[in-house]
């Protein structure tokens, strides 16, 4: 197989690829033609049929997997795949596994080291809690294939689990460096802090926002799945509760940013940048993947960190 991330301009291809989207559209000069956004586990190609009613390109639908044939050519600077024949492809042909994006690491390990944490855990009533949700078979498997984001930053299957231990890591740091913070909340509140992507971002393959996430946002979502999970413990202490949902509520940090409140909380204030954190290393990160290694030109403008960016010599040459 030729993965996306191997292409290059001049080649011709005949590979197998995941449909991630569709859209029919016409030229200035009024002729028809579609858009195409291929996707394997290394990338995604924008990609155009120039002609689509033309024998040889069969009908297909957002998320069917296509054997496409065509030319690699490069627009504005980016490579994009010029569509000669398409057709579905058959269950057999190819392996689900080859076409998502996934996280480096191993995903069972990972959950493990989560639940670890969690163990750590003094404050009865918040690990009920997060046992209740963890420690269940249905929401460990959600939790673990589940993707942090679209496109910005952990959109792979396990970023969801990737990114939360990350955060929830940084917090236990910052609960020992840190005497104002109370540690079982604090974490307790960063393992927390993007469950309601889960009902805002679809699963694999679509990876796309819901009507659910759409009007309500993952941090609305996680607030209500909380507040309802909470009710069913008895005697969990009103302000606990307030003081963990205020957490989740304000961990974008500013209004703007999509957070209902702003921190009040030292808890919150250590969320909200332990969050930041590790959704920016990890864009960085993506950033940096197709950079060949020793190489010091600048990548260009991000918009993730309104810079144009480089490696450092340190990432570059060791210690």
């Amino acid at each position: 197989m030729r993965y996306i991330e191997t292409l290059r301009e001049g080649e011709r291809i005949n590979e197998i690829y995941l449909c991630k989207n569709k859209q029919p559209s016409v030229t200035k000069a009024g002729k028809p033609y579609v858009s195409v956004i291929l996707q394997d586990k290394t990338g995604t190609l924008d990609a155009k049929i120039w002609d689509p009613g033309c024998n040889g390109i069969d009908d297909f639908e957002k998320l069917d997997y296509l054997n496409v044939v065509g030319d690699v050519t490069s627009f504005q600077g980016a490579l994009q795949l010029n569509i000669k024949r398409v057709r579905k492809a058959k269950q057999g042909e190819y392996n689900q596994t080859e076409y998502l994006p996934v996280s480096k690491y191993n995903i069972d390990q990972m959950y493990a080291q989560l639940l670890e944490i969690i163990k750590k855990t003094q404050n009865p009533y918040l690990k009920q809690l997060s046992v209740s949700f963890f420690e269940n078979a249905e929401f460990a498997e959600q939790f673990k294939f589940h993707s942090a984001a679209k496109t910005m930053h952990h959109g792979f299957v396990g970023g969801l689990l990737q990114h939360t231990l990350g955060v929830a890591k940084l917090c236990e740091k910052f609960s020992a460096q840190y005497g104002i913070l109370n540690r079982d909340l604090l974490v307790t509140a960063a393992i927390f802090h993007d469950a309601g992507k889960l009902k805002e971002i679809s699963r694999f393959p679509e990876n796309d926002y819901t009507d659910e996430g759409q009007l309500l946002g993952h941090i609305v979502i996680g607030a209500q799945m909380l507040a309802e999970r909470i009710a069913a413990i008895p005697d969990f202490p009103k302000k606990l509760e307030n003081e963990l949902i205020h957490c989740i509520l304000a961990h974008h940090g500013e209004l703007e940013y999509g957070s209902p409140k702003k921190p009040a909380l030292a808890e919150a204030v250590a969320l909200t940048f332990a969050d930041n954190v590790d959704a920016k290393m990890e864009a960085m990160e993506e950033a940096f993947s197709n950079v060949p290694d020793g190489n010091t030109d600048w990548v260009g403008f991000n918009r993730s960190f309104d810079s144009n960016i480089r490696k450092s010599s340190i990432s570059i040459f060791g210690d």
